[in-house]
């Protein structure tokens, strides 16, 4: 496929190396205007813009690595255009606004927006549970103190302080922790859209000084049984607070678009 990347970060960088072996051609980047100059002189051949009507005609599908605001800015225009869309940003979707816009943008362009399962996985555990009885999820999330930097994290705790132990920092439903963390809480967001939704999703997220990786924890209940699943995951080497497997569950999204047998 002839696919355009939104952003330029780890996650992008990854995304795009990956997408290109796997023999799709990036045909375009589209970035913030300060950084079209440096991207035009370190991809030559791909298009560098700042605005999806800019975008070239030809575009099969586009990959939001960028961030909550990054799909606020493109995400209609990208649908609307007939495009589809796949993004990592899914705790922007709490916003029912901007997740009515969205949807309203994909059946004006006939288009789809595909949700990357980002950093988690065993939705598709919860997505079949949910079609019976799927009555409690609690997701919890725990990172080293250092991972919760630029968050809110900052004004419930002393993370300088915090050198040995774990201590709660947010306590909520999936809806506030997406829109209270848009940095932190995408893999909130995907097990709440995975499952019994935004508002019945009981989230924690912990500050632990006795790790080292990033824990992603979710146990559900339902008329199905139950199950309690968990994943230790580490950083890409460029950006120690990017997922590495948030960056490889774009790529797999995209295989599974792709592929003419999808798993």
């Amino acid at each position: 496929m002839k696919l355009g990347i939104i952003g330029r970060g780890a996650i992008g960088q990854y995304v795009l190396r990956q997408a290109q072996a796997d023999g799709h051609e990036i045909a375009a980047m589209l970035l913030r205007s300060p950084h079209l100059p440096e991207a035009v002189a370190a991809m030559p051949g791909i298009a560098c813009v700042d605005t999806v009507g800019d975008l070239p005609d030809d575009i099969e599908h586009m990959i939001d690595c960028a961030g909550h605001a990054a799909l606020r800015s493109h995400g209609p225009a990208v649908l609307q255009r007939g495009i589809d869309l796949t993004t990592v940003s899914l705790g922007a979707l709490a916003d029912p606004a901007l997740y009515d816009e969205l949807e309203q943008s994909a059946a004006a362009g006939n288009a789809r927006l595909h949700l990357a399962s980002g950093a988690i996985g065993a939705l598709d555990c919860l997505r079949a549970a949910r079609v019976g009885n799927l009555h409690k999820v609690t997701y919890t999330g725990r990172k080293p103190p250092e991972g919760w930097r630029g968050s809110l994290a900052e004004k419930v705790l002393d993370l300088d302080r915090l050198t040995s132990g774990a201590a709660v920092h947010f306590s909520g439903t999936a809806r506030d922790a997406a829109i209270d963390y848009p940095k932190n809480a995408n893999v909130a967001a995907a097990v709440a859209l995975a499952g019994i939704g935004f508002d019945n999703t009981a989230v924690q997220l912990i500050a632990d000084a006795d790790v080292n990786e990033n824990i992603h924890e979710i146990v559900a209940e339902g008329a199905f049984g139950n199950f309690r699943f968990e994943v230790r995951g580490r950083a890409l080497p460029d950006n120690p607070r990017s997922s590495a497997l948030a960056a490889m569950s774009v790529i797999s999204t995209l295989r599974d678009e792709s592929g003419r047998i999808a798993f």
